[in-house]
């Protein structure tokens, strides 16, 4: 399989700042362009001010939860792919996810971070 071209730009929305940094060292390993925030409002913003070819969002995080994120990005017509990860691995939470717009659902406990993003690659290079 190809590595993902140059210059994907991912957007980290992940409140727990080791996994935080964890996903954006892989990513910005493979030449992918990574920014991390830690709150979903931070997320809002920074996709109203950039593009992101790709969104790994938690769904437990202060000030905006994943789902609000999602409502948000709805709102606002922005149509990036997102990839949600979350602790809890109850099934409403991923049908809730996937209803709004989430093309993904990793329970982070039972999902590596190389499989997480060996996915993004997989996705952006398809």
């Amino acid at each position: 399989m190809p590595a993902a071209k140059k210059n994907k730009n991912i957007l980290v929305v992940e409140d727990e700042k080791p996994m935080a940094r964890a996903l954006e060292l892989k990513l910005t390993h493979l030449g992918m362009s990574a920014k991390a925030v830690f709150n979903g409002q931070e997320a809002l913003d920074a996709m109203e001010k950039e593009k992101f070819d790709m969104v790994l969002l938690d769904i437990m995080m202060p000030v905006k939860d994943g789902f609000g994120v999602l409502e948000g990005m709805k709102e606002k017509g922005i149509k990036t792919p997102v990839i949600m990860l979350s602790n809890l691995s109850q099934a409403e939470d991923e049908k809730r996810a996937k209803a709004l717009g989430a093309i993904e659902f990793f329970v982070k406990s039972d999902t590596p971070i190389a499989k997480i993003v060996e996915h993004v690659q997989a996705l952006l290079s398809a």
